[in-house]
């Protein structure tokens, strides 16, 4: 049997205890530095708190320390590790070898999505390192994970939901050559999101201002079981820059489908955590989420189904219809289910007749005629998109979802008193004694006794059942035993919190590892540990990372497995006739980043103006 978890992100730790509570198997955060999203750093103390709350439902908390680091942050990245390690923290995300280096306190490490994980050969390289767990490139095919999973026995971390970044991941340098700005440090300006000209080597435009390469979201709900199967443990949901309310929704949602595939295929897979959620006052679907337009992004191979969303790069929601007719001052909809109600204060949009995104709110609703503030230029059969769903995000201010773990109370008659005692079916207790004088109850006293042990409020537990075994009928009062219980809870969680098992480092076998004897700047190397950690693999020469110096020559701004070429219906593969016209990208202002298509590898790499 193979563990399964669900693993959501946090912005900050009031979205860490939502995610929990919403279903999260394990949680990952970024710390207070040197995580690859400089606007969601987080304090130790909150930190702290997380992995407090986590550890009840032995929920693992991930830190993301995945950025590459320069000489002058080693020292305070080795601190910030053993600050983490010591409040609680269960894994450390990575990206730079030099913290392979660095003397790190004995806490997993998982190989961050930075590192360009996406080989048998890479994976086997990462277990022989001592990482935990493997972050796989967001590209892999089920076929390319299966054969990762054969070549490994590490388990396979895979994004199922959220943005995309064309580039694989740690091989973009596009926004540090064009803003000064590194994805590798955490401050992307993404450039993949801006619009274009695709121009040929005469200067001939093919398709003017669009965002080329701006992907659409991804979503891989209906492929769960088929990743499971080809070897993922750990599904995770992008978005460690994502409000409360995405987290809410989409936690719940994934919850909820690899719940059922859990229950129909218990002899092969279990849940890595404990607790039961239940999801109150609003119903999850992804498409009423943040989102670009969804793809499931090469999983099942490189098909005909649009991975961009050429129009915009910004949220178009979910679709709900098309615009029936244009009134003055409002219009009416064909809507594409009857399930779909539009409410004052929703915000939707459509794509004009000019190929751009237009959006506006819905003011009031008038029977069948919607009435925005203004006017936008609506036509006749625009599709219509809801992008802000004004009832469901309300819905979702409010408390969406309790987690509770069951517990079984027992209490017992012994000589000078009696015992009370709590626990879990994982094997977690706690009792204590209480000296207490005998009093014969004159009336039945079960029910009051069994009534008052099992309110457990607003604790994290609730009760399964409660065992009287009493020499006869015993008046206790009320008040004593919310006592006893309230002292008993308190014990079971200090006992669950100390029995929280946490992975250590794995040991490193580093004759098993096979370099290279040259290393471009994708290797990312930015500081003299990560540097004297290759060169003790045997590699003769290490280029400096990207961010150091532009490299000399020809640069590389972006290795992609998308194509456009593939995606405009002319793949090299099948029209040879045009393998003399090159192609770039030019920006607003003049700048042409040339295109090059590797056929054999289905790869298209996007080069710094020459």
């Amino acid at each position: 049997m193979r563990s399964i978890e669900l693993l959501s992100p946090a912005k900050n730790l009031t979205c860490g205890i939502e995610a929990i509570r919403h279903g999260a198997d394990a949680v990952y955060i970024g710390g207070p530095a040197f995580g690859a999203r400089q606007a969601a750093g987080n304090s130790i103390e909150d930190i702290s708190e997380l992995c407090q709350y986590a550890h009840i439902f032995n929920v693992k908390v991930y830190v993301a320390l995945n950025t590459i680091l320069y000489e002058d942050e080693l020292e305070e990245a080795q601190e910030v590790a053993y600050a983490l390690y010591k409040v609680g923290v269960d894994a450390l995300i990575v990206q730079d070898a030099a913290l392979l280096e660095l003397d790190l306190p004995p806490i997993a490490l998982h190989a961050s999505t930075q590192m360009d994980n996406r080989t048998p050969e890479k994976a086997c390289r990462l277990e022989a390192e001592g990482f935990s767990q493997i972050v796989l490139a967001r590209e892999l095919s089920l076929q390319e994970i299966s054969e990762i999973h054969h070549a490994t026995s590490l388990p396979l971390e895979a994004f199922v939901h959220g943005a995309l970044c064309v580039s694989y991941s740690g091989r973009c340098y596009a926004s540090q050559y064009c803003f000064g700005r590194s994805a590798n440090r955490g401050n992307c300006a993404q450039f993949c999101r801006l619009a274009f000209d695709l121009v040929d080597e005469e200067g001939t435009i093919i398709v003017q201002g669009k965002h080329l390469l701006s992907l659409r979201d991804m979503n891989r709900s209906a492929s769960l079981e088929a990743m499971m199967d080809a070897g993922i443990s750990s599904f995770k949901i992008e978005g460690r820059l994502k409000d409360i309310d995405y987290v809410k929704n989409v936690t719940a949602f994934y919850r909820r489908e690899i719940d059922r595939i859990l229950t129909r295929r218990s002899e092969d897979f279990f849940r890595s955590s404990w607790g039961t959620t239940v999801v109150k006052g609003f119903i999850p679907k992804l498409e009423r989420s943040f989102n670009r337009g969804f793809t499931d992004y090469f999983l099942h191979g490189r098909d005909i189904a649009p991975i961009c969303n050429v129009n915009t790069p910004k949220a178009m929601g979910e679709k709900i219809g098309r615009v029936k007719s244009v009134l003055r001052g409002s219009f009416t909809m064909e809507y594409i289910s009857d399930d779909v109600k539009i409410n004052a204060g929703d915000g939707l949009c459509f794509i004009d007749k000019n190929g751009e995104l237009q959006g506006f709110r819905v003011n009031t609703v008038a029977g069948q005629n919607i009435v925005p503030p203004q006017m936008p230029v609506l036509f006749v059969g625009a599709v219509v998109y809801r992008n802000h769903d004004h009832e469901f995000n309300k819905a979702l201010q409010n408390n969406t979802a309790v987690r509770k773990l069951s517990v079984s109370i027992r209490l017992e008659e012994l000589d000078k008193g009696y015992e009370l005692t709590m626990f879990t079916r994982h094997g977690r207790l706690a009792g204590r004694f209480f000296e207490c004088g005998k009093e014969v109850a004159q009336t039945p006293q079960c029910d009051n006794i069994k009534r008052v042990l099992s309110k457990l409020g607003d604790t994290p537990f609730e009760c399964h059942e409660v065992v009287l075994s009493t020499q006869g009928e015993r008046f206790i009062p009320s008040s004593l035993l919310a006592d006893w219980r309230r002292q008993v809870v308190q014990a079971l969680l200090m006992t669950i919190r100390e029995k929280h098992v946490r992975e250590k480092r794995r040991s490193a076998q580093p004759a098993h590892i096979v370099l290279p004897d040259t290393l471009d700047y994708s290797a990312n190397v930015a500081n003299s540990k990560a540097d004297a950690f290759y060169r003790s693999r045997g590699v003769r020469q290490v280029e400096p990372a990207f961010e150091l110096g532009r490299p000399q020559g020809k640069k590389c701004l972006m290795t992609c497995r998308f194509c456009l070429r593939h995606a405009m219906g002319a793949c090299l593969k099948n029209k040879k006739e045009e393998k003399a016209r090159r192609w770039a990208l030019r920006l607003p202002d003049g700048r042409r980043f040339p295109l090059e298509f590797n056929c054999k590898d289905c790869i298209m790499t996007v080069h710094a103006p020459q």
